[in-house]
């Protein structure tokens, strides 16, 4: 027990804890206090979950993981390191995007608007990239032994900063006179600057670990780098211009698809999709036709993305569909009703210290409870058993969102219910961390981890940004059954691989929880 606690009081845990700290709170002011800013505005509510879509950074980190992984800052690797000279750029990042977004009064105009969401962009994107970062850097401070209480301590960290972004903005708002009745654009303001700041907390971290001995190195030329940075950075470009360019055609369509359907949400959300879909088609086009120019090194991309993902495939080769289907479907409960939860708050009546002080002060704390109870469960039961149960959990919580449509406000269910609801999702997000990080190979620590945090997140947070759409479409009861109901696959693949013990450490969790 003694030799236990001496392990757990490593600095590397309060390494961890802060880094986690500073990867959420980025997450808040994205998604939840985001959301309860633009509704107060007065946008739609459709449009307000498009913003969600800012998040996808988050789940096309995978294109760009290789470059942070191994592409060196000039002066600052050689004085700080790779690990640590990216963190420090991509944190200054984050506080410059989260500035930007305080700078902006989406009320004052319909460009104001459309900075907010390039702004908004910015963060997800800075905040993806720092996430590469931070997972590399805890798995490979870990062992086998404690890869679990670092996943653990992680989360604890993570739902800190959610604490902080979530009800600490939303204190700081409403403290200053901004309600649904009364806009203030001044608090809103302060409270964004106020959350910019708090990054420093994670710089001031970047500052004092030491660089970890397994970083990868350069392996190819500057040059060959920069090349994939540029083919990335013409990509975004063309995605960026197509979808705005064809908005006149989209919008017409949108109009003679309304007239037929008399369906608005449903208008919306079909011509939202295809727009996206045929910016991202040109996209991936365009990176197809300048990836096959002499300036791109076609071996190095060999090297740095089919490298990691045919290691993937070797490894997990009988596998790979169930493994794929449960990374892709083992959040999506919680990510789609998630995008929706402030909206519904507000529409029950909850004004903004009540949301703060229950759903995110009380409910992070229980959120972090949940995390150092999977990660102690984890390691005395294993993490498939604890994936199971958090994924039935999550689930089921749903239906207490459900329940709630019909009822008086109530303060006291309104905090049962965030209580079973952040429990569940604490234990669950430990228990998925420490299973994807066993699955990666720390030959390719970055990428791998990187591709399947990207897999994990890309289906449910499409899907997410077309809730508002589905809310004003099917109700709020419906919509919530329907984040149940969809969490029922992912259990039944979980099983399935916990019979045929698909994976070999779950075998081992066996050997050591069996009674002979």
């Amino acid at each position: 027990m003694s030799d236990t606690l001496k392990h757990l009081l490593h600095p590397k845990f309060l390494h961890m804890t802060l880094f986690g700290f500073s990867a959420g709170i980025p997450y808040f002011l994205i998604f939840s206090s985001l959301s309860l800013w633009l509704d107060q505005v007065g946008v739609e509510k459709s449009a307000i979950t498009y913003f969600s879509w800012a998040a996808l950074g988050y789940s096309f980190k995978y294109l760009w993981s290789p470059l942070v992984d191994r592409l060196p800052i000039p002066y600052l690797t050689r004085k700080m390191g790779q690990r640590r000279a990216w963190l420090l750029c991509i944190q200054l990042l984050i506080m410059v995007a989260i500035s930007l977004m305080a700078m902006t009064d989406p009320a004052s105009s319909v460009s104001a608007l459309t900075q907010m969401a390039l702004a908004v962009t910015l963060l997800g994107f800075s905040a993806a990239t720092q996430d590469i970062l931070i997972d590399a850097w805890r798995i490979e401070a870990s062992t086998d032994k404690d890869i679990a209480m670092l996943s653990s301590v992680y989360t604890v960290g993570y739902r800190l900063g959610m604490l902080t972004s979530g009800a600490g903005a939303l204190y700081i708002a409403a403290y200053l006179g901004t309600s649904m009745d009364q806009y203030n654009y001044f608090a809103w303001k302060i409270s964004y600057l106020s959350m910019a700041a708090t990054m420093l907390i994670g710089i001031g971290t970047t500052l004092w670990i030491k660089e970890p001995k397994k970083a990868a190195a350069l392996v190819h030329q500057t040059s060959d780098y920069l090349a994939v940075v540029g083919v990335f950075i013409i990509c975004v470009t063309v995605l960026i211009l197509s979808y705005q360019l064809t908005a006149d055609f989209f919008q017409s369509f949108r109009n003679q698809l309304f007239a037929w359907s008399q369906n608005r949400p449903l208008s919306a959300t079909l011509t939202t999709a295809s727009q996206l879909l045929l910016a991202l088609c040109l996209a991936t086009i365009t990176a197809r036709l300048v990836a096959t120019t002499r300036w791109v090194n076609t071996d190095m991309i060999k090297d740095v993305y089919w490298s990691p993902v045919k290691d993937l495939f070797l490894r997990h080769r009988q596998h790979i569909w169930l493994l794929v289907g449960i990374i892709c479907l083992y959040r999506i409960s919680d990510i789609v009703m998630g995008v929706t939860a402030n909206l519904f708050y507000q529409f029950k009546g909850f004004d903004l210290d009540e949301i703060a002080s229950i759903v995110k002060t009380f409910g992070l704390f229980m959120t972090i409870g949940g995390g150092i109870l999977g990660g102690f469960l984890v390691v005395r039961y294993g993490i498939m058993r604890i994936m199971i149960i958090a994924a039935v959990l999550s689930a089921a919580t749903n239906l207490l969102f459900m329940m709630m449509v019909n009822m008086e406000k109530s303060l006291v269910f309104l905090t049962f219910m965030i209580s079973a609801d952040n429990l569940s999702q604490g234990m669950a997000l430990t228990a998925f961390v420490g299973f994807l990080s066993l699955l990666v190979n720390r030959q390719f620590t970055a990428v791998q981890y990187a591709m399947f945090s990207s897999v994990m997140t890309l289906f449910p947070k499409i899907l997410g940004g077309y809730s508002g759409g589905m809310v004003e479409q099917m109700g709020y009861a419906n919509f919530y059954l329907m984040t149940a109901v969809i969490g029922i696959p992912v259990v039944l693949m979980l099983l399935y691989a916990r019979k045929n013990q698909v994976f070999e450490f779950d075998q081992q969790s066996d050997q050591k929880t069996s009674p002979h």
